[in-house]
């Protein structure tokens, strides 16, 4: 079971880090009471978190059981998606561009992941 949290390459990467931290938690409350959320939470609950551009954003925003979070210091512009978890994923979720622990932003998610 995976969380996919996707977050548009556009967004400056201080608000990229926080949009991340508040989509894992604002798909958590949405479908808490979902099995897919109790099987998630009693494995390892994995997140992948990937930059897409404006064109997947806006095709992602189609697929089922998701949350859009926005950022009020940007003008409440949609900045990430967070999905429910799930074990099988659509096709085009296997071509998003992960966060590479090479940038700083995907060293600051490895480093809290791993204190959790």
């Amino acid at each position: 079971m995976k969380m996919y949290i996707l977050i548009k390459d556009s967004i400056p990467e201080c608000f990229a880090i926080l949009a991340a931290a508040h989509s894992s938690l604002a798909a958590y409350l949405k479908f808490e009471e979902s099995n897919e959320i109790k099987e998630w939470l009693s494995g390892p609950f994995y997140k992948v978190i990937c930059k897409v551009n404006e064109k997947e954003f806006k095709k992602a925003k189609e697929f089922d059981d998701n949350v859009i979070l926005t950022e009020s210091a940007l003008e409440n512009q949609e900045v990430a998606i967070a999905f429910k978890p799930r074990s099988d994923w659509p096709k085009p979720f296997k071509f998003y561009k992960g966060i590479s622990n090479n940038c700083s932003f995907g060293k600051i998610l490895c480093y809290f992941q791993k204190k959790l």
